[in-house]
């Protein structure tokens, strides 16, 4: 199929990008998503606001607490270690299991995130690293923690008029260990489930979290049993993907712990 016909801008900068929106237009990036959806006419935009030409989208800063990184930066650019890791690899090692690299090198950091789709990659592992989404509007700036930033399938707490601008990382100490275990079916699809897991053995910090599930990311709670948090994160109808996400969870913690 073809896609339906819109209207096309490219805006100079994030000023006039956000214009745009508000008069109704909707953002793009790699369209690794969108693209698809497009073609088989499940998303009817008037207006395609292509905005990768926007510098401050594309750019990355470091601070003594953390990493900022540019919502339209690429999977593939993570994957090579070209931006900022405050991870010592974790984040490069979660963008080489996206897809293919065909699509990592259009697809964008930002646009899986806004994209939310349950199983993707992105939103369990800045979920898992307690990232926090910078976001622009009409009416300024706003700062949303992952875990509330993603809200369902498919849904985010953006609102229509504003653009996901950046992702902040957190440092950790160089102790810090990751597990990170997902099933496909096959090699480059969709995740069917996924466990992330990490320990900050200098701050004793413990995060694990459940993703590929109906629903935001389920960070679990301490010491919470594998077979209560499935229950929570509300994966209780099927005993085949119950037994998924527990081993995938598993996995990942005992890549910390091994």
């Amino acid at each position: 199929m073809k896609a339906p016909a819109f209207d096309y801008a490219r805006p100079k900068d994030l000023a006039e990008a956000l214009k745009l929106l508000a008069e109704g237009g909707r953002p793009a990036a790699g369209t690794q998503s969108l693209g698809p959806m497009l073609n088989l006419r499940i998303a009817h935009p008037t207006l395609l606001v292509d905005i990768r030409g926007i510098e401050e989208l594309k750019a990355t800063s470091e601070s003594a607490d953390g990493v900022l990184i540019g919502a339209c930066v690429t999977h593939a650019q993570i994957e090579d270690r070209r931006v900022p890791d405050p991870t010592g690899g974790f984040m490069s090692t979660v963008a080489a299991s996206i897809a293919y690299r065909a699509v990592r090198n259009r697809g964008t950091l930002g646009g899986s995130l806004a994209h939310a789709d349950p199983a993707a990659d992105w939103p369990t592992a800045m979920t898992l690293l307690n990232a926090v989404a910078l976001i622009a509007g009409p009416k300024g700036r706003r700062e949303v923690p992952f875990a509330s930033f993603i809200t369902g399938i498919f849904t985010t707490a953006l609102a229509a008029d504003e653009l996901l601008v950046a992702v902040r990382v957190p440092k950790r100490s160089p102790r810090t260990r990751y597990g990170y275990w997902k099933f496909c079916r096959k090699a480059g699809e969709f995740a069917q489930a996924i466990g992330a897991a990490l320990h900050d053995p200098e701050t004793n910090e413990w995060r694990a979290v459940i993703g590929a599930i109906e629903g935001p990311p389920y960070v679990l709670k301490n010491n919470e049993p594998p077979e209560d948090a499935m229950a929570a994160a509300g994966i209780v109808g099927d005993a085949y993907s119950r037994r998924l996400h527990a081993v995938a969870l598993k996995r990942a913690v005992a890549q910390i712990v091994q």
